[in-house]
Parts: C-alpha cells; sequence; structure tokens
C-alpha cells in the first residue's frame, strides 16, 4: 500500500478537513482552478474557431492553392490562359491531401442600372466547381447550376445586390471592356441573379460575382480547353505550404503556385496574432491558479503542523510527508478541473449549436457570431498540463515541511 497516498485520503475524507479553518480557503483555491480552466478553454474555442473559419471563408473564395501561368499581372484578373488539360486535373492523383481541383477565370466588369453601377470580379466556374463552401453564406434564392447549356444565372452578395438595389430575380447589365483593343466597344452581357450570399467579407463581397466560365472564355476570345487558373483544395491547412512545394514540383515548370496566405498575408498575419493572445491568456491563469493553490497548500501544511511532527517523530522523510500535501493538492485540483471542464464544455458546446454570442461589430471579425472548435486532444493535453504545472509550482511552499523540528511542531498550536 502507498502510505503518502493512504494518508492523503483519510486526510481529504476526513470530517475535520471539511469544517477545518482551511476549508474556505480550499474551495477558493478549488473555484479558481475551475474558473481558470473555463477561461482557458473558451479562449482556445473561439480563438481557434475564429481562426478556421476566416480560413474557410478565404478559402471559399480562391481555394488553398492557386495554379497558374507565370505573368507580371498582380491582380485577380485572369490575363494569360492556362491549358485545361493537365495531368493534374480534374484530379491530382501524384500529390496525397488534395480533396479537389477546379478551373475557374476571372474578369473585371461593371454593372450598370438605372440609378447607379458598381465595379465587379466576374468569376466563371463550371460544373466542376465545389459550391460547397457557399451553401451555408447563401441567404436568398439557389445556387447557379452551369453543368449544362450556356445561361445567365448569376450569383451576387446581399452587400453589392443591396447597393445595385437589387433582389433575386432580377436581371442587369454588366459591361467588360475587351483586351485585345480596348477603344473598341465593351462586351455586354444580361445576367440574372439566381442566389444571394453573405460572407461577411466585405473584401470579397463588395466585388465577386459568379458566373459561368463560357462567358469569360467567350468575351477573352479563348477556346474551351483553356481557362485563368485552377483552384486546389487540401484536407490539411496546416500542410499548405508543403504541399503547395509538392504541387510546384509536380507541374510544369510555365506553371507557378501560390496558397492563399501568400495572396492575402495581411490576413494571415492578423489570425496569427490569436495563438499569441490564447498563450498570453493561458500563461497568465496558470500563473494565477497556482498561486491560488500555493496559499491552499500553505493552510494545510500550517493547520496540519502538529500531525507533520508526529510523523517526523515516528519516522517518516521529508519527501514522504510533502508527497502526502501533494496528493492532496492533486486532488484539489481535480476537482477544479473537473468542474472547469463540465463547464466550460458545455458553454462551447451551447455556443456552437445555438450561437449564442454575437459580435457587437462583425464588419471587423468577418462574422457575426463567436465561431468555436476544440478537440478530444487539446482538453487531454491542457487538462495534464495545468495539473502538471500546479503541482510543479506547489513543489517550491512544500519545502517548508523539512524546516519543521518535531518537537517545535508537536508543541505548535
Amino acid at each position: 500500500m502507498n502510505f503518502e497516498y493512504f494518508l492523503a485520503k483519510r486526510l481529504i475524507k476526513g470530517a475535520a478537513h471539511k469544517i477545518s479553518i482551511s476549508a474556505p480557503i480550499i474551495k477558493i483555491a478549488i473555484t479558481a482552478i475551475a474558473l481558470g480552466m473555463i477561461m482557458m478553454l473558451v479562449a482556445i474555442a473561439s480563438g481557434v474557431g475564429l481562426k478556421y473559419k476566416i480560413r474557410e471563408k478565404v478559402a471559399a473564395f480562391i481555394g488553398h492553392i492557386q495554379i497558374s501561368n507565370y505573368d507580371n499581372n498582380a491582380s485577380d484578373v485572369s490575363v494569360v490562359p492556362v491549358d485545361l488539360n493537365q495531368d493534374f486535373y480534374p484530379s491530382f492523383k501524384d500529390v496525397e491531401g488534395v480533396t479537389h481541383v477546379q478551373a475557374v477565370a476571372s474578369k473585371g466588369g461593371i454593372i450598370r442600372t438605372q440609378e447607379t453601377f458598381e465595379g465587379i470580379l466576374a468569376k466563371g466556374v463550371g460544373k466542376d466547381y465545389n459550391w460547397s463552401g457557399f451553401e451555408e453564406y447563401l441567404v436568398e434564392g439557389v445556387l447557379p447550376d452551369f453543368a449544362g447549356k450556356l445561361n445567365s444565372q448569376v450569383l451576387m452578395s446581399s452587400l453589392m445586390a443591396n447597393r445595385l438595389k437589387l433582389t433575386t430575380g432580377d436581371s442587369f447589365y454588366a459591361f467588360f471592356l475587351k483586351d485585345d483593343d480596348v477603344s473598341q466597344l465593351p462586351n455586354q452581357r444580361k445576367f440574372t441573379i439566381t442566389g444571394l450570399y453573405d460572407s461577411g467579407f466585405e473584401e470579397f463581397d463588395g466585388v465577386y460575382v459568379f458566373t459561368d466560365i463560357r462567358h469569360i472564355q467567350r468575351m477573352n476570345k479563348w477556346r474551351e480547353d483553356q481557362i485563368g487558373n485552377f483552384e486546389v483544395f487540401l484536407d490539411d491547412f496546416d500542410q499548405l505550404q508543403e504541399k503547395s512545394n509538392e504541387i510546384y514540383g509536380k507541374t510544369l515548370s510555365t506553371l507557378d503556385t501560390q496558397t492563399i496566405v501568400d495572396k492575402y498575408y495581411k490576413i494571415f498575419e492578423w489570425i496569427g496574432l490569436f495563438d499569441f493572445n490564447i498563450f498570453l491568456i493561458l500563461g497568465i491563469v496558470i500563473i494565477v491558479s497556482g498561486f491560488n493553490m500555493i496559499t491552499a497548500l500553505l493552510v494545510l501544511i500550517l493547520e496540519r503542523t502538529p500531525m507533520i511532527g508526529i510523523l517526523k517523530a515516528l519516522g517518516s522523510a521529508n519527501w514522504s510527508i510533502r508527497k502526502v500535501f501533494l496528493y492532496n493538492a492533486a486532488y484539489l485540483i481535480g476537482i477544479g478541473l473537473f468542474w472547469g471542464n463540465l463547464l466550460g464544455l458545455g458553454a462551447i458546446y451551447v455556443q456552437h449549436k445555438f450561437k449564442v454570442l454575437k459580435f457587437p461589430n462583425p464588419q471587423e471579425y468577418y462574422i457575426d457570431y463567436i465561431p468555436v472548435h476544440i478537440d478530444v486532444l487539446t482538453v487531454i493535453l491542457l487538462n495534464v498540463g495545468v495539473l502538471i504545472l500546479c503541482l510543479l509550482m506547489l513543489l517550491i511552499p512544500s519545502y517548508i515541511i523539512t524546516k519543521i523540528t518535531p518537537v517545535k511542531a508537536i508543541q505548535f498550536e
């Protein structure tokens, strides 16, 4: 039998322990651990959830990796066509982790109504386009269908539709300059809005209009097997740069690859700060929780000074007695972690299910509610880490036991 564990267990279950002077201090320490755990879980879930959600939104518009021709064009407008007949299209079999490849083309233009006009970026997509990323952003109407014959359907953002005073079912004219001779009359196309989306990204919602890629091909005088670029989707964002390098090596020397991090580095630099904020919160909370446990441990030692003296008089080693109090402290930390996990994970589940908490200024975070995301491994590592760090912090104050002499301890009141 483990003597230290047995003694700590008797102390914990003893009635005197529950009515002692240290009882309220112990309750405060347990509450501090529980509140700290709730704060850490919420900080991780909200920070990671927001980061994942923003990444998903950017990827929904341009994919994780873009494959295009080398050119001096720094805009999103497709200038030099890419041959559609590639070894990696429609399925990238040479690189693991690629979930989808789609062909797109973009062209700048202007929508003009009787009252106003708006500059747009018409993104041409085909039957291979993955609309799953836009299904949750669809607020009105239906997604366009480009699988059949060439049609005039478009998907427009509700932001742009409000500016143009249009809605689903309305038709409008769009004008596009001719690349070969800008002095000629522009190309004119009549489109009909089949659906409205709202991603919360004003940078994208304010310009993107999704149309049939065959319109772009005809206006640019391209063949059916010529497109603007390929968009590649991955199953693991954390391997983005690694997969980008691998894809670059598997494609023709005339083709270039660019990740969404390279294309929108300012956005990803900003969401990279979320990790720093999370670690800062974790550090502060662990330190505060640790000091609360230190106070509780010192009070326990002070309260049990006569017992320490008796144990020393009976021949117990200092480390053996310290282990008794560390077992006791571990039990208290465990109670705090249990309630912290129960309440914290419960709150995260409610937010994930019902989206109770909203951003007061959603335009600054590109989303109207606070997204949450947390996995089992993170929860386990967090609990183990908090327990170990708190116990390590308690090693120093437990050293006071070595300074207690049996004679004075037995006489202590």
